[in-house]
This record gives structure tokens, C-alpha cells and sequence, in this order.
């Protein structure tokens, strides 16, 4: 059976971890702007606050696993309020050794492991709208061990680092999404929620696994077993987005990353992808990403 999730993540290619030892004491404050980049962190000892701009603040305690797959603009700090200091990740050099904040020496009084990596899809803005913006998963014991296994391998140099930290860091996604309560009314609108819905589930397991035919909104909803409004109603406001839209958004990664193969050419990755000729293809990527699929190859 077609996994969308994990299409998902193995298009994403999560690649190039970094991660760090964080701790705290007293009070104190960092106001991390913008990053862009997938962000992740485990409280393994102690409490913070964290408020992620766009969301509700989060007190988080030890156990407590946070990610975020396009890092918004965000603050942490310790439970008393305290000036933050700011940094600009973007420009801040990567630290060698333990990140402090607060008094300096002595027992912290929060220990975290956090970290970042990057995704090497060709244009992972297009997926990562289809994942909820912050997930934050407590008690979840596998993600704490995967956290301290990625942080293992990130600092040392065995070999076969890099293959293993790619490894890890799709089964913590994988883990992490999974383990969010995404079946909710009040979980975010996305893939996730769109995967726990008994009617729309199969409807969209059954477009991952044939991208390649000329899907419309009435085969989808009788897939649903619902009424062509009804799906289409139920569809765009669990999902976050219409059924086309969601279908050519999906349609588009995955052109995208066979352009980057090489190993098609624009007429096989047209009918792969659903589409009756390269023309009509290259019309429609065109009008997506700004530029031919012929130019976008060329330039991968």
C-alpha cells in the first residue's frame, strides 16, 4: 500500500545534520530570527518557554520534542521573563562546543539537544506547506532516542556518517509526524490530518499511487464515498487546500525531482505525472514554477 508520508519525506531528502548541547540557568532569553531551514529539539532535563512566531507560547519540559520544518522567527527562554539576546542563525557562526545562556558555570537548569538540517528537494517550499508548521510531541520516548542517536553520529566521524545521519533524520521525521495528534479537530489543517480522515485517507493514498491518471474531483470523492461537494468541502478544509490544488502540488514535486534525475525526458516525466502530452506538461510547469521544465532540467 502507498505510503503518502513517506513519499513525502523520501522526496524532501533530508540531508546534512547539525546539532548541539544546549543548556540554561537563571534567567535569561535568545530571539532567533527567520531561519527558513528544518529545526529540531528534545528537552532532556529541566523546563523553557518557547514561543514560535505565528503559534501559540509552549512551556516545555523534560521528554517534550519540538520540530519545525521551516523555521519561522522564534524565542526561548527560561520561565521568568528575561530581555532576549538576538541571533541571526543565518550569519552566526556555528557553534563548536555547548551553547550556555544565563549563568554561566554551575547546574543548568534546562538541558536541551537541538539541531537543524536541510532538505535537498528541488523545491522543498512546495512539500513542506503540505506539513504542519510546528509539531510538538510529548513523552514520546522513540523521538528522545532518535535525537541522542542523531547527535552521536552528527559529531563524530565514522565512517558511513553521512549515509546513517540521512537515515536517521527521515525516521525522526517520520516519527515525529507521526507521533503529533493530527487527528484532531484542532490539529493543524495538512497532509497529516488529511491521512488520519477515515473518508479522505483513501482517496489520497489512492492519488499518491496513481499520479499518473487524469484525476477529477468527482473520482475522488467517489474513492471518499462522498458526494462531489461534500469531499470537496470536507477535502480543502482538512487538508488546508483544494483537491487540484493538492494534486498539482504533488504533481510538481514529483516532475520536479525526475527533471532533477535526468533520467526521463519531458514526455515520459509528462505522462508519469499525469498529464496527456508534454505540451500540455510544459504549459502547466511552466505556469507553476516560472520557467519551461526543458530550462529547469538544464539548470539542476
Amino acid at each position: 500500500m502507498i505510503d503518502p508520508l513517506s513519499q513525502v519525506i523520501a522526496l524532501l531528502r533530508p540531508r546534512a545534520v547539525f546539532s548541539k548541547q544546549i543548556t540554561g540557568a537563571g534567567r535569561w532569553g535568545v530571539r532567533y530570527s527567520d531561519f527558513g531551514q528544518p529545526s529540531f529539539c528534545a528537552v532532556l532535563d529541566g523546563t523553557c518557554r518557547l514561543a514560535v512566531d505565528g503559534h501559540r507560547p509552549l512551556t516545555l519540559v523534560a521528554g517534550d520534542f519540538v520540530l519545525m520544518p521551516a523555521t519561522p522567527a522564534f524565542t526561548m527562554s527560561s520561565l521568568e521573563p528575561a530581555r532576549p539576546t538576538r541571533i541571526d542563525p543565518k550569519v552566526a557562526p556555528a557553534p563548536t562546543g555547548e551553547v550556555r545562556h544565563g549563568t554561566r558555570g554551575g547546574r543548568p537548569d534546562v538541558r536541551l539537544l537541538g539541531g537543524y538540517f536541510v532538505f535537498e528537494a528541488a523545491d522543498a517550499g512546495l512539500l513542506v506547506s503540505l506539513l504542519p508548521g510546528l509539531i510538538h510531541v510529548r513523552g514520546a520516548d522513540s523521538l528522545s532516542v532518535l535525537v541522542r542517536l542523531v547527535g552521536e553520529e552528527s559529531t563524530g566521524r565514522r565512517a558511513g556518517r553521512e549515509l546513517v545521519l540521512s537515515r536517521l533524520v527521515e525516521v525522526l521525521l517520520i516519527e515525529a509526524l507521526r507521533s503529533s495528534a493530527s487527528s484532531g479537530e484542532d490539529a493543524p489543517a495538512g497532509l497529516l490530518r488529511g491521512l488520519a480522515d477515515a473518508r479522505l485517507a483513501p482517496a489520497m493514498r489512492q492519488l499518491h499511487a496513481h499520479l499518473d491518471r487524469a484525476w477529477t474531483v468527482a473520482q475522488l470523492a467517489k474513492v471518499a464515498a462522498l458526494s462531489r461537494s461534500a469531499f470537496f468541502e470536507r477535502f480543502t478544509q482538512v487538508v488546508g487546500v483544494s483537491p487540484m490544488e493538492y494534486l498539482l502540488t504533488w504533481r510538481m514535486a514529483v516532475a520536479k525531482d525526475l527533471l532533477k534525475r535526468r533520467e526521463l525526458g519531458i514526455g515520459a516525466v509528462a505522462e508519469r505525472v499525469g498529464y496527456s502530452s508534454a505540451s500540455t506538461f510544459s504549459t502547466a510547469f511552466s505556469r507553476h514554477v516560472g520557467q519551461p521544465p526543458s530550462v529547469f532540467a538544464r539548470a539542476m
